[in-house]
């Protein structure tokens, strides 16, 4: 999840894109980085994501979103991440390994940082260039979400404070 200042920054960028009378801007209080997609859990399960989440050693990092682009098929605007830092892409990695292990379907199969900006944006958008920002990433959430379409609201369930330094 962002802090305050970076949270303001991205939805001052969603203000400047116009995308039309239809689409649905994602509220900034949803903003967030997807680094494991489990999809509906049985509260069972939450146990041992918890558990996979607390295991996790991985370094803080710094993402910068540096692209908007448009993802026809879930019909959304990101601003998207083109590089993507290598304590983040360690993250990922370990993170499917023991999600995997722990026999959870996973989705997508490669990580793609970004910020949905909006949704429901059904017609392939012109795009102005970016003014880019950076998201320090301190820690790794387990988050839900709750409700369906617009009135989705992310909570985090619990949260994990990243390294300072690469672990040992």
């Amino acid at each position: 999840m962002p802090d305050t200042a970076e949270r303001a920054r991205m939805s001052a960028a969603a203000a400047d894109l116009d995308l039309g009378p239809d689409v649905r801007p994602v509220a900034a209080v949803n903003y967030h980085i997807t680094v494991a997609f489990v999809g509906d859990v049985a509260a069972g399960q939450e146990v041992a994501l918890r558990g996979i989440g607390r295991a996790q050693r991985a370094r803080r990092s710094d993402a910068c979103f540096d692209a908007y682009e448009y993802w026809p098929k879930p019909e959304v605007v990101v601003a998207a991440a083109r590089v993507i830092p290598p304590a983040l892409q360690e993250l990922w990695q370990h993170l499917h390994a023991d999600l995997a292990a722990g026999d959870f379907a996973l989705n997508p199969k490669r990580l793609r940082p970004h910020v949905t900006l909006a949704r429901k944006v059904s017609q392939t958008p012109a795009l102005p260039a970016i003014c880019a920002f950076h998201w320090s990433c301190r820690q790794l959430c387990l988050m839900r979400a709750d409700g369906a379409g617009d009135e989705r609201v992310y909570t985090v369930v619990e949260a994990w404070p990243l390294l300072d330094e690469s672990p040992t």
